[in-house]
């Protein structure tokens, strides 16, 4: 008797792994002005305990330097969990300030942790932050053209105005010289 092949090929685990994108645009916070993910939101996407993800990052430490992966400060902490809905502290909640990963720091993470999982979410990570790039990037040029058009509108503006003060003052003195040649 033959064994039946259980096990799950790429394209199916590709499947299995795919998460919308709204749900990883969520997970990318801005501190310390860099795009961050953190452990825990990692950890959940890649399929494994917080616990576990950080354990592998202390055990490649010399991998994450600092701007690859911080430890929060306790306001920036407070500050997040103020924004987004997160777990209090106690039973079951975090015990320790979370450590969040820049868009290097999660590229790096694909290099300790081997799962297939891991290494999807990761393509689909770097995919989400290539797009968030070219869209500041497109709107840093749509603000430079509504500046300019800015400027523009100003200096019409401006000639319009000394255009009209400048009528107005014409029919003042028009006004004056026909004043005094009535008496």
């Amino acid at each position: 008797m033959e064994k039946e092949n259980t096990s799950k090929s790429g394209t199916d685990i590709i499947k299995e792994t795919i998460i919308p994108d709204d749900v990883l645009i969520n997970k990318i916070h801005v501190i310390r002005e860099q795009k961050v993910m953190l452990d825990s939101d990692l950890a959940e996407l890649y399929g494994v305990e917080t616990f576990r993800l950080n354990e592998q990052v202390k055990r490649k430490l010399s991998r994450f330097p600092v701007d690859f992966m911080f430890q929060l400060t306790e306001n920036e902490w407070k500050s997040l969990t103020s924004q987004i809905a997160m777990s209090k502290n106690g039973r079951g909640g975090r015990r320790t300030l979370p450590y969040v990963f820049s868009e290097h720091g999660v590229l790096m993470l694909s290099s300790i942790l081997n799962s297939e999982q891991a290494i999807q979410v990761n393509i689909q990570i770097m995919r989400i932050f290539t797009r968030i790039r070219q869209i500041l990037t497109e709107n840093v040029e749509i603000w430079r053209e509504i500046a300019g058009i800015k400027v523009e509108l100003t200096k019409q503006a401006r000639n319009q105005d000394s255009q009209h003060k400048g009528n107005r003052l014409g029919l003042r003195s028009v006004g004056k010289s026909s004043d005094s040649n009535i008496y």
